[in-house]
């Protein structure tokens, strides 16, 4: 018998999980012998899910629970199975991680690589019933330290050696992230039945020529049969088709669309996608058959020598893009419970906080096909770095066999995705090499370099030649030049939450920074429900646990007394830390945008979290949006207005990325205290599309009387831009006089606040009266006699408590 397309069956049901050791292992656990596992899924939850151990991530229970990465497990199911294609297939989509397989008693499958899928042929194995499949899982802690010592020791940043091994390296912890080190079976079972042949590997290579569309499509097809088979390839209309005889396996079918419309960023145009199907046939009848969908843009990294230095431009369909990024680690510490909606979710925040650019950090994933179709459909851009991330990896043996293989096999997997933009070699291992000591600790072993200057490189220029390749980030472009250099190519700053005042963003002229950022605590709704601490302080003993930095609550002191007052009460510590994260943070984007082109990106440390944890994410762990996001939302707003020192003198600086050339008066105020207008003068504001434009202030604005109670606003077109001559706790801020008025509208309330004093940063943390409510805006700087509405999504019908405390929130009161 025949089958006309591969028969794929989810084995996916039926699994149970037991440890294979008993020592550590607790005595409720033991009793309870195999207990029912979910696949996709991971010892973790399944041990949650059963009663038998705490949520991980509440609370201390992190530490409790840490003998699970010390134990190897055994997942086993058993199925029935009917033989009626030439083969059958077993297919892993990706094990957690040292895995070997065994069906009806024999070995299958040895694998070592959480970034890979396996397929193992196994028609001759199977029976009509009762197949018993198992997966015996070492355990990944002991493993790691048995291979770091096999590899010889190489440095990295954790307290497990993660880089002797291709598992997710944040699966050990992070300095945000929950350590874990889970086993399991991670993504989907199946078993796949077919005959004559099958599609091996679509990969389409879209790009542009003119107004025309080109699309190599890269087939490899596996054969259990030397029938002649055909390949049709369809797109727009158009197809192509390509015959292979006897013993042929690979293709590549051309297509060519005319008038094909451009896939533009967010911000840039719209995302137009096409359908691409591919169809393997033999005497007329259908073998197989796949579909993608498709995007036409071309895209270069602009590192021509300028008289500065070397630039880092993000270069799509022929126009220089200024990158509004994040960083995006895993969104959960067990990535199979994320599932399409809670991306479209976290993706919807990042396009709602106006970044077009999202880089997948290489501590994680290879993000998941999910992942990049919304991505695609979103205009968000994406940069993905090859799995290694700031440690020094072996080049020996058995490692660089994975490396190569996971590579190829992601490179392949996103190559047709118009999002996929850059392709990066690795995070932070170039800078540490050169700045971190790694080179006395190496003593002349391997570190990596052959993978980012030679393997890497090569795969992209055979399986994504489309994509933009850079060895490493930072990395620049410069031979001999350090990695982390300001004038040439990529930088992460990091000097200003380890060491400096958050000013110091001021002081960098950088070409492009791809990673910067300073800590926050998550939403007061999330913190508490992951925290039992009674009392809650910013040092009780669940808070040092969900504080994963170095020294982190020192460095959230040190970096908050320069503004504002350390609180002695934790709702004012929590509020206070969060609002100095959003100055952090959005202080450095106003300055990296009001110095474009020479500055041509800034991707923030980060827009997620995988767990409840104080950290440098905009969204914390839970999905709520910190004032960080809303500071994001600003400081990559299409039009931007801010006033900047420079030298002597402060400039208005006009930020325009739109289409269209920004044209105007701004009105420019010296402002008491009180509202009064003691300066003011017009300038004539014409701004290039895509560009920003510096106006130094006059004097009679810029120079103040009294700098502690005075202010400029800088306003055109209904966009603002203020500047303070004194940092808040030099400032003669009064308390803050409001009049609230809260009415309750469908689906929530309106509030409206009008300022009787000065006000600054007037915040709603909706989430404090109800953990579902969301504020539409926040940190909202208000004079005497204005008004401002903010509209609060929540079914909870108390809409009165969100007009006041400890909802509604002010600088002034962090200063009283």
């Amino acid at each position: 018998m025949s089958y006309t397309t591969p028969h794929v069956r989810s084995l996916d049901a039926g699994w149970a999980v037991a440890p294979l050791r008993t020592r550590e292992v607790p005595a409720a656990v033991l009793a309870a012998g195999e207990v029912p596992a979910t696949v996709p899924g991971v010892v973790h939850t399944d041990l949650l899910s059963a009663g038998l151990i705490g949520d991980p991530y509440r609370g201390g229970n992190e530490r409790l629970e840490e003998w699970i990465g010390r134990t190897p497990w055994r997942y086993r199911t058993v199925f029935d199975a009917e033989v009626v294609a030439d083969r059958t297939d077993l297919v892993f989509a990706g094990l957690d991680t040292v895995a070997t397989v065994t069906l009806n008693g024999e070995v299958v499958l040895e694998a070592r690589n959480q970034h890979r899928s396996y397929r193992v042929p196994v028609r001759d194995l199977l029976r009509p019933v009762g197949n018993e499949l198992t997966v015996d899982f070492a355990a990944p802690v002991p493993y790691a330290d048995a291979e770091s010592l096999r590899l010889g020791y190489r440095p990295h940043v954790n307290h497990h050696p993660f880089n002797a091994m291709r598992k997710m390296a944040c699966s050990f912890g992070w300095d945000w992230g929950i350590d874990t080190a889970t086993s399991g079976i991670w993504q989907p079972v199946t078993l796949e039945a077919w005959s004559v042949a099958r599609l091996a590997a679509v990969r389409p290579v879209a790009t542009l020529d003119g107004d025309t569309g080109h699309v190599a499509i890269h087939v490899a097809v596996e054969r259990v049969s030397d029938e002649p088979v055909t390949l049709t390839a369809t797109v727009a209309g158009v197809s192509a088709e390509v015959a292979l005889g006897p013993g042929e396996a690979d293709a590549v079918l051309h297509l060519a669309v005319e008038n094909a419309r451009m896939w533009w960023p967010v911000g840039y145009g719209d995302q137009p996608l096409y359908d691409l199907a591919v169809t393997l046939s033999a005497s007329g009848a259908t073998l197989d058959h796949a579909a993608r969908r498709i995007g036409f843009r071309d895209v270069r990294i602009d590192t021509t020598p300028d008289a500065a230095g070397v630039p880092f431009t993000l270069v799509v369909n022929g126009r220089a893009v200024w990158v509004k990024g994040v960083n995006w680690i895993p969104d959960d510490a067990f990535p199979h419970r994320v599932d399409r909606d809670r991306y479209a979710r976290r993706l919807d925040q990042a396009v709602g906080a106006h970044v077009n650019l999202v880089r997948v950090w290489g501590g994680g994933r290879y993000e998941s096909d999910d992942f990049y179709d919304l991505a695609d459909e979103r205009g968000l851009l994406v940069w993905q770095d090859f799995a290694l991330a700031c440690a020094a990896y072996a080049e020996e043996e058995p490692l660089r066999s994975e490396i190569e293989a996971e590579a190829r096999q992601n490179v392949a997997r996103l190559a047709g995705h118009p999002a996929l933009v850059v392709l990066n070699g690795n995070n932070e291992n170039l800078w540490g090499y050169e700045d971190w000591g790694w080179k006395a600790r190496l003593e002349g072993r391997t570190w990596g370099a052959g993978y980012y200057h030679d393997l890497f490189p090569r795969i992209v220029a055979e399986l994504a030649p489309h994509v933009a390749y850079t060895p490493g980030s930072p990395f620049s472009p410069v031979p001999g030049d350090n990695p982390n250099s300001e004038p040439n190519g990529t930088m992460h700053l990091w000097d200003e939450w380890n060491r400096e005042d958050y000013t110091h963003y001021r002081t960098w002229r950088p070409r492009f920074v791809a990673e910067f950022g300073w800590q926050g605590p998550p939403a007061w709704a999330t913190l508490t429900s992951a925290l039992d601490d009674d009392p809650l302080t910013p040092e009780s003993p669940g808070m040092q646990v969900h504080q994963k930095a170095a020294d982190g609550n020192v460095k959230l002191t040190y970096g908050l007394l320069p503004h504002l007052p350390l609180p002695n009460s934790m709702p004012e510590w929590h509020w206070a830390m969060q609002l100095n994260q959003a100055n952090a943070v959005r202080t450095a984007i106003e300055h990296f945008r009001s110095i474009a082109p020479h500055c041509s990106g800034a991707i923030v440390w980060q827009l997620n979290d995988s767990w409840p944890v104080v950290s440098w994410a905009a969204v914390d762990g839970d999905g709520r949006e910190k004032p960080m996001w809303y500071a994001l939302r600003a400081a990559f707003a299409p039009r931007l207005l801010s006033v900047q020192p420079d030298g002597e003198h402060l400039v208005m600086v006009a930020v325009n990325d739109t289409d269209e050339p920004w044209l105007g008066q701004a009105r420019v105020v010296r402002h008491g205290f009180d509202g009064s207008v003691l300066a003011e003068v017009t300038l004539d504001v014409a701004v290039a599309p895509r560009s920003p434009a510096r106006l130094v202030l006059p004097d009679e604005v810029a120079t103040p009387t009294r700098p502690r109670s005075e202010l400029v606003r800088a306003e055109l077109d209904g966009v603002r831009g203020d500047w303070f001559f004194a940092e808040y706790r030099d400032c003669e801020l009064d308390p803050a006089k409001l009049d609230v008025d809260v009415v309750a509208v469908p689906r929530g309330a309106a509030v409206t606040v009008t300022a009787r004093s000065l006000v600054r940063d007037l915040t709603i943390l909706a989430d404090v009266v109800d953990p579902a409510a969301r504020a539409d805006d926040a940190l909202l700087t208000l004079l005497p006699g204005e008004e401002a509405t903010i509209r609060v999504a929540s079914a909870s019908g108390d809409v009165a408590a969100f007009g006041r405390a400890p909802a509604l929130r002010t600088a002034n009161e962090l200063l009283a």
